[in-house]
């Protein structure tokens, strides 16, 4: 089976409650990745308001035309 995100709902600071095609949820906190992130294409996200404009392309989450991704199944397994 192929997983995919079927939705991301913001929660407030760095947290996405995704929804998967096989009908799974998982909550991930992104605010330790970002604030330890070196590279400046990533840390730019620790502003909340750019964070919070991501999109779902293709299945998967995504920023600014993949700007910044994850692979689906580390977040189906809740790791980032």
């Amino acid at each position: 089976m192929v997983i995919s995100i079927s939705k991301a709902e913001y929660l407030g600071e760095y947290k996405i409650k995704f929804s998967f095609s096989d009908n799974t949820e998982k909550t991930i906190d992104f605010k330790n990745f970002l604030m330890n992130a070196k590279n400046p294409m990533t840390k730019k996200y620790q502003d909340k308001e750019l964070f919070q404009q991501f999109s779902i392309k293709y299945g998967d989450i995504q920023w600014n035309d993949f700007e910044m991704c994850f692979p689906i199944w580390d977040l189906y397994q809740g790791v980032v």
